[in-house]
């Protein structure tokens, strides 16, 4: 992991974070139940809330053991996307100051992972591919 070290470290703390944090607490739950099946995911939205919390904490040990790189970047940049789409978009651009829940994070994500999608990595074994 020579490549990207401070992205990826910081991309982990941040999913980590982000699928711990609201496990912990439940409002993955709340989330999938309250908000996704109400705008017509029902009867999937507590499938697709975990989904989405489960993806982002097995991305952060794929991307720590350099592994299947390319596919969880691609993975997050997806939900990414779906998150400024169903949940982000209407409040703006701020996450905070000039507004709130708004798309500027995710963002900045997004153009994270496609740094990542577009590093070149150094194969030196068969065993040790990013994919």
């Amino acid at each position: 992991m020579k490549q990207n070290f401070y992205l990826r470290s910081a991309l982990s703390v941040i999913l980590l974070m982000h699928s711990v944090a609201s496990i912990f607490s439940g409002d993955v739950n709340d989330f999938g139940r309250l908000y996704l099946d109400t705008i017509g995911f029902k009867p999937f939205g507590l499938y697709l809330a975990w989904a989405v919390k489960l993806i982002h904490l097995f991305s952060v040990f794929l991307i720590w053991s350099d592994r299947f790189v390319k596919i969880v970047s691609i993975s997050n940049l997806f939900i990414m996307v779906l998150g400024i789409y169903f949940v982000h978009w209407k409040n703006g651009w701020y996450v905070v100051g000039g507004g709130s829940n708004g798309i500027e994070f995710n963002v900045l994500l997004i153009c994270c992972f496609l740094q990542l999608i577009f590093t070149k990595y150094p194969y030196r074994n068969r065993e040790n591919r990013s994919w």
